[in-house]
């Protein structure tokens, strides 16, 4: 497998912006950068890239959540218990503390309801397989390990021929991921959102900011979750947030105080800016960890670098790149590099209130949301799966690289 090119040929050819990290088109020789992190960034961005299709489907299956995350977005929708009386979204804290960042501006009109294993679900995503080509569902919410009936939804889906993954916080994992690891779960990410009582809290609205209790009782539930999880061979990553040098203490409890089977992934703030993708940089500078190579997912805008430290453990910095549905995105007043947060970072399912399937493709733009019906019968579909094959073929051929599927 070849090399990737250097940055300053990269960026020569304006439409190959969209195919990069974004903390490539960051220039750190402009900033207070250390020089030793300006060589580990060079020799990043002239590591091997691996290029692949992105086959998931996103599947907010329930909305409740028993944290209230201060950055949530709660995949575009309104936190439903907050908003039962029919007024303008409530972005939150609402009477459950919980928020939804995007819903006063993202055009949302609908309440998101509970997905069941019933005939809908299974013809929805049945359909969606078959003209969309998916592979995997991944649960997400709230919180998945909240819905009763996940190890069903699971079982409904890896029948269909996919694989089933989910997000969670942990905080339900012991009643549901034993079933759900029976029923063709593969692997879950576990977001952590502090290693101890303090950090947990600090990110928590008002409501359970100083609740040190609670947070002590959440971290020992994730942690039971991850037991459970790795007992019965699921592949676990765990996502973390370092927004700046100051978070680099709970990382390192993160690697030091959790299993060593748990893939780390680093995510950067976009809050932070370059700062929080510096702070990184330069962790993984002080770890002595070394890119291996740059995993790149056609149509869609994530993307992750895996790094190797001296002992071999792999971490990985995960990102989004400014990947963009053409169809949808082309008209869109937040495409600009400021406004747009995610990219397109693929399709997502929905079910409302009314138990009606909607797919979604922006979560900052939830007016673009369609009924499935509608989505099934419109060119869409095609067109999806003809961007992300053409941009798999740009992807490879511009990096002139081996592809793995």
């Amino acid at each position: 497998m070849e090399k990737s090119r250097k940055l300053t040929n990269i960026f020569i050819d304006h439409k190959s912006e969209s195919y990069l990290p974004l903390s490539w088109h960051l220039d750190p020789t402009s900033n207070e950068v250390p020089s030793e992190v300006i060589e580990l960034i060079q020799t990043e961005r002239n590591t091997p890239v691996v290029v692949n299709e992105d086959l998931t489907l996103r599947a907010k299956v329930i909305d409740m959540c028993g944290l209230a995350c201060e950055f949530c977005h709660n995949e575009g929708t309104p936190v439903k218990i907050d908003n039962t009386h029919g007024a303008e979204p409530i972005v939150g804290p609402g009477r459950s503390g919980r928020v939804s960042i995007f819903v006063r501006s993202n055009g949302v009109d609908f309440l998101p309801g509970r997905m069941e294993p019933d005939n809908s679900f299974t013809s929805t995503i049945y359909s969606l397989k078959n003209r969309l080509g998916f592979e995997e569902i991944h649960f997400t919410g709230g919180e998945p390990t909240l819905h009763s009936k996940l190890d069903l939804l699971s079982q409904v889906a890896s029948g269909l021929g996919y694989k089933v993954k989910f997000t969670s916080n942990g905080e339900n994992g012991r009643s549901i991921i034993r079933q759900c690891a029976e029923f063709g779960l593969t692997s879950i990410s576990f977001s952590i959102f502090g290693t101890n009582p303090e950090e947990l809290a600090s990110t928590q609205g008002i409501k359970y900011k100083t609740n040190l209790e609670l947070a002590e009782r959440k971290i020992a539930a994730l942690k039971e979750s991850i037991s459970i999880a790795l007992d019965y061979g699921i592949n676990v990553s765990a996502n973390i947030v370092m927004q700046d040098s100051t978070h680099a203490e709970r990382v390192l409890r993160l690697l030091d105080n959790y299993d060593q089977r748990i893939s780390v992934r680093l995510l950067n703030s976009l809050d932070f800016g370059a700062s929080s993708y510096y702070a990184i940089y330069d962790f993984l500078y002080k770890l002595g960890a070394r890119p291996n190579k740059v995993l790149l997912s056609a149509g869609s805008s994530t993307s992750r670098v895996e790094y190797e430290m001296p002992n071999g453990r792999k971490i990985y910095f995960k990102q989004i790149r400014p990947a963009r549905l053409h169809e949808i995105c082309n008209d869109c007043s937040l495409n600009n590099p400021v406004d747009c947060k995610e990219g397109y970072y693929g399709l997502r399912l929905y079910v409302d209130s009314d138990d009606k399937y909607k797919v979604g493709f922006c979560i900052q733009r939830m007016d673009y949301c369609m009924d499935i019906d509608d989505f099934l019968r419109s060119e869409l579909p095609e067109r999806i799966v003809e961007s992300r094959q053409n941009e798999f073929k740009e992807m490879t051929e511009f990096f002139g690289i081996g592809i793995i599927n």
